[in-house]
């Protein structure tokens, strides 16, 4: 049986879709973008600033689930420009422990919604 997670702490949807789905101890999360939930502003005044908001989104869902980075055990970035990747790689990997760190795709992308830089999702285990 699958369980909608929702919070405050992330962007609310702007489509049909949930925040994240947990279905027994896996929680599947919707892409988050550097979206503040507070203000509704998107936060791009750099890729570090965008990179740092969506893994802040990213760590609400999973508080929201009784889960952190620490249960994350793959990762999805979606960016639009590859040379940015050393940048959202630097503030990304600042929420993981190198040793224990997921599994991870990366790929370059023409366009994302809004117009962003990045786009991350995660898969975690309880």
């Amino acid at each position: 049986m699958k369980k909608i997670i929702e919070t405050s702490h992330a962007p609310a949807p702007i489509g049909p879709y949930s925040q994240a789905v947990l279905v027994d101890d896996t929680l599947y999360t919707s892409g988050q973008i550097a979206i503040n939930p507070e203000s509704g502003e998107l936060v791009n005044d750099s890729i570090e600033k965008e990179t740092q908001q969506v893994m802040k989104n990213l760590s609400g869902v999973l508080k929201a689930a009784g889960m952190s980075f620490e249960n994350v055990i793959k990762t999805t970035i979606f960016i639009k420009n590859m040379d940015d990747f050393q940048k959202i790689n630097g503030v990304y990997g600042s929420f993981f422990d190198e040793a224990t760190a997921p599994a991870r795709e990366t790929v370059e992308v023409a366009r994302l919604p809004k117009d962003v830089n990045v786009e991350i999702s995660v898969l975690a285990k309880l």
